[in-house]
């Protein structure tokens, strides 16, 4: 009696088609960063109330349901470039504060990555659209991370002024000073001129520093 063949094994699995949950994850924030980026682009182009999300969604060639289902209304995409800003702000301040040297030299490094960041989309957008476009509802918690960089600044001068690095007589008015005068580079700055934003920053800090130098 003749055995019957046996059945061919199966081939061996190959990648799945379907993506998991940590792909599926990096795709959102990769695509959420995307309209991001585009918004922040027009919001300082055109400015906020002369942008729609329907032409943030052309520039991509989406739709504008997919940024609604990604970020939300215009309000909460404008505060997420805003917050973004911010971010590198206060990121910066916190890796300066643990650097070595003299109160005075780590004011200067946080002043000149200040100004630069101020030169960056993301930033810009902090200064050139103003907290009262948005809507009630959000404003506090905008205003609530813009002061935390405030204070930032103000405890960096408070030390350099503590160690002798730096003549301070009035800690908050010397960082509105700082703050107003690096922060207009986001009106007058444009990318692409004859001097780098590195550059700039510098210049900039050496000159309003020189008048808290004991």
């Amino acid at each position: 009696m003749n055995k019957s063949a046996a059945p061919a094994s199966p081939a061996a699995p190959g990648p799945s088609p379907f993506r998991n949950a940590q792909q599926r994850e990096a795709d959102r924030a990769s695509k959420r960063d995307a309209v991001l980026l585009a918004a922040v682009h027009l919001f300082n182009q055109r400015g906020f109330h002369a942008t729609s999300l329907d032409d943030v969604a052309a520039s991509l060639g989406v739709s504008k349901p997919l940024i609604y289902h990604y970020l939300g209304g215009k309000d909460q995409v404008l505060f997420e470039c805003m917050r973004i800003g911010l971010q590198q702000l206060r990121e910066a301040a916190d890796e300066v504060a643990r650097q070595p040297g003299t109160g005075m030299d780590r004011l200067k490094r946080f002043l000149r990555r200040y100004a630069e960041c101020i030169m960056e989309d993301f930033s810009r957008c902090v200064i050139r659209t103003g907290d009262e476009t948005l809507s009630p509802e959000i404003r506090p918690q905008f205003r609530a991370l813009k002061s935390e960089i405030d204070h930032a600044m103000r405890k960096l001068i408070a030390e350099a002024a503590a160690d002798g690095s730096a003549k301070v007589t009035d800690v908050k008015l010397t960082a509105f000073a700082f703050a107003g005068a690096l922060s207009w580079t986001a009106r007058w700055h444009e990318p692409g001129g004859a001097l780098q934003p590195a550059e700039i920053a510098e210049q900039m800090v050496e000159i309003l520093t020189r008048g808290i130098s004991p």
